[in-house]
């Protein structure tokens, strides 16, 4: 874009300007949406769960008998 912006002999008029803010705007709230409905998903336990119940079971194990390991002493 800024080699476009180079390549132009006219000044843009403060309309177009308003229009390129507006549809940076855009542009960045949805990648914002997108980045937190892909946060919110990565770190659902729930579904971590239903994608590799086994690994999380075993998981659970192991940090129970670590925690009782722990409670003997």
């Amino acid at each position: 874009m800024a080699a476009e912006n180079k390549a132009r002999s006219t000044p843009r008029t403060p309309e177009e300007i308003r229009a390129e803010i507006e549809r940076t705007r855009a542009e960045l709230s949805q990648s914002v949406s997108a980045l937190r409905e892909e946060v919110a998903w990565r770190t659902d336990w729930r579904e971590w769960v239903m994608r590799r119940p086994l690994a999380c079971v075993g998981a659970a194990f192991f940090i129970g008998f670590l925690i009782g390991n722990s409670q003997r002493r």
